[in-house]
């Protein structure tokens, strides 16, 4: 009975601090150390580079003028600006609506299309070449920046030492109304780490949708590596910093069909752990072990907290029996609580308000369950190369490609 109470014991405060160190120890600990270390890049207004901005494009019909427009709106010298799509094999009127923008105005609009499908990575080695801006910029077909967006992005590029920059990402409801921050307490959460991050150092993760970096530093990836998480890698590897601009902002629609915001996620973090994984030398960087150390911290444990909270779980069940401490079956009912409200924030996520009780539980359920997800479909070999168009009612197309060997023995 000892060895059961001991062994459950520790399990239970080991995976419970690890817990808390991940969520909150760990931004608390950036936030110190924030005040301690303070790297601000240094900025200058009057800095206009040429800018390629380059987007990757799936049916995305409903979005893509739109986006397109709002690119060529944004307050940026027309004559330093260019905008290259590249359709992944769209079957829809894509195409079609960016080369008639591109006939309709004097600015450069150019369409590549890729044959066959082969993902948005593939479809950014492909027009990488083609881009004549001295900074790249990678956007979403759906993705609507605000109007100084760029200006605030490039202005980064001043400095010398910064080689990639991520933008605010912003929720918007369908009607176009902004909610901001607070429709996802997981972004203000992402957006206040990255903020103390970005001030000792480097951030370690980007939203993907209002990036730019330098050209010189693009390399080309494999069509399974996730542009938005490895390019930052490789900057840090060539000894460059990666920070946040809170000023430039993007807008997006929120996903209120929590299946799509579940499959998003396992796609993303499926990649994700695919990039850590080739990029694995930097959890043990010499050059700058204060970022394997965020690294480490704020992705890997994050990715696999929920073996954690499972050990929890478990362990704590059996303290219950096995202990007569009262503290042990409050904990316990306190960890029921928690996915009991996530259950019910499940079932009432398309209401336009729901309280953060229910939110947050929620959200933070959910998230851990994608990356239960992803890893066990990491472990069979599986990668997600193609996407779907983030929330969109068309047919769904994520292809999942197994590897050379799964596929020969399946």
């Amino acid at each position: 009975m000892n060895f059961l109470f001991w062994s459950n014991f520790s399990l239970f405060w080991f995976s419970l601090c690890l817990i808390l160190y991940v969520y909150i120890g760990y931004p608390l600990l950036i936030k110190l150390l924030s005040t301690k270390k303070k790297l601000f890049a240094k900025k200058n207004e009057e800095f206009l580079p040429t800018v390629s901005i380059l987007i990757a494009a799936f049916n995305e019909e409903d979005s893509i003028e739109k986006t397109i427009h709002n690119k060529l709106e944004l307050d940026y010298p027309a004559d330093k600006l260019e905008i290259i799509v590249v359709s992944d094999d769209s079957t829809d009127e894509t195409d079609i609506l960016v080369k008639k923008i591109s006939d309709d105005t004097d600015q450069k609009v150019k369409l590549v299309r890729q044959t066959p499908r082969a993902g948005k990575t593939s479809g950014l080695n492909l027009i990488f070449p083609k881009a004549q801006g001295e900074i790249i910029v990678f956007s979403d077909a759906n993705s609507i920046y605000t109007k100084n967006a760029l200006k605030k992005l490039v202005r980064n590029f001043s400095d010398p030492d910064i080689g990639y920059v991520t933008g605010k990402m912003e929720y918007v409801n369908n009607d176009g109304s902004l909610v901001g921050d607070g429709c996802s307490g997981y972004m203000k959460y992402e957006n206040w780490l990255r903020k103390h991050e970005s001030i000792t150092g480097s951030i370690v993760g980007v939203d993907g949708g209002i990036d730019a970096m330098r050209k010189s530093l693009y390399e080309p990836l494999r069509a399974d590596q996730q542009p938005d998480f490895v390019q930052p890698l490789k900057v840090i590897e060539k000894g460059y910093r990666v920070i946040y601009e809170p000023e430039a902002s993007l807008r997006e629609e929120v996903l209120v069909d929590s299946k799509k915001e579940f499959d998003m996620r396992v796609r993303v973090i499926l990649r994700a752990l695919c990039a850590l994984y080739d990029m694995r030398h930097l959890f043990f960087f010499k050059q700058n072990l204060m970022y394997s150390f965020q690294l480490i911290s704020h992705k890997l444990l994050r990715y696999l907290a929920f073996t954690l909270l499972l050990i929890c779980f478990i362990s704590n069940f059996v303290l219950i029996i096995v202990s007569t401490q009262n503290i042990y079956l409050a904990l316990f009912i306190a960890q029921l609580l928690i996915y009991l409200l996530a259950y019910q924030g499940s079932r009432i996520t398309q209401n336009k308000n729901v309280p953060y009780y229910y939110f947050i539980p929620y959200y933070f359920v959910l998230l851990n369950l994608a990356c239960c997800q992803a890893v066990w479909l990491y472990i069979k070999g599986v990668k997600s190369v193609t996407w779907d168009p983030r929330g969109g009612n068309k047919k769904k197309s994520i292809k999942i490609m197994s590897n050379a060997i799964d596929e020969a023995s399946g």
